[in-house]
């Protein structure tokens, strides 16, 4: 079974040219600090996939082999979306985890209970080292 984040932004008027440099620049700076070379990043639709009032919309599949890859790369799209957000000013965000709504908070922007609890991450890495999960 996969897991998805989806991210969305809606509001009446399209993006400027200076939002859509800064999306732009979100994106390549992002994409250059993304942990793993074989996961899904962060992915943005082609413009008018999303609806007519839809000025950014995307998503990205999390890994599935390896629980121990699933908090960094979580951490990593949500913050992405976050500066997303912080660049696109006056947009109705929505951002879910399949059915599951990422709350949005002004300080520290989207996230996910213990999405940052490194004794955790560790945890989930260490379950790829147990007997049953050798050999995949």
């Amino acid at each position: 079974m996969s897991v998805s984040i989806y991210y969305s932004a809606r509001r009446t008027t399209p993006l400027t040219a200076a939002e859509s440099a800064a999306v732009e620049r979100v994106v390549a700076a992002r994409a250059e600090t993304f942990p793993y070379d074989d996961e899904e990043g962060l992915y943005l639709y082609g413009p008018g996939d999303d609806g007519d009032d839809g000025i950014l919309a995307g998503s990205t599949k999390l890994p599935g082999g390896d629980p121990g890859r699933w908090l960094p790369v979580t951490a990593h799209v949500l913050d992405s979306v976050t500066e997303l957000r912080r660049a696109v000013g006056g947009a109705q965000w929505h951002v879910h985890l399949d059915d599951l709504d990422v709350p949005w908070d002004e300080a520290e922007g989207y996230a996910l209970p213990g999405m940052r609890d490194e004794a955790l991450a560790a945890e989930l890495g260490g379950l790829c080292d147990s007997p049953g999960e050798q050999g995949g």
